[in-house]
């Protein structure tokens, strides 16, 4: 599955910085037992209405459990979510 992570930032948050943080913490998502491939994608259209960051963990279902225990995910909503004006969390089926 796809379990997708979309966060519009906060207003007055360095969104290139933010991101490139972001980036580095997922870099180690693959280390997670069941966590095969992270992509992480940027918004391109700079909008008020867009949110500004993707972050899709390819994972095995059954994975879904170990991400939301992991370390990783602690300090993603710890480091993290003070900076986070809204997200949208959406798991699908991969295609």
């Amino acid at each position: 599955m796809i379990h997708y992570i979309i966060v519009k930032w906060e207003a007055g948050t360095d969104k290139s910085a933010a991101e490139e943080r972001a980036r580095a913490l997922y870099s180690g998502a693959t280390d997670i037992p069941g966590i095969n491939r992270v992509k992480i994608n940027g918004n391109v259209t700079p909008r008020d209405n867009r949110y500004d960051l993707m972050v899709c963990l390819y994972m095995d279902p059954s994975a879904l459990p170990v991400w939301d225990a992991s370390e990783l995910h602690k300090r993603w909503k710890s480091e993290f979510s003070d900076m986070i004006e809204k997200k949208c969390i959406f798991d699908a089926g991969e295609e």
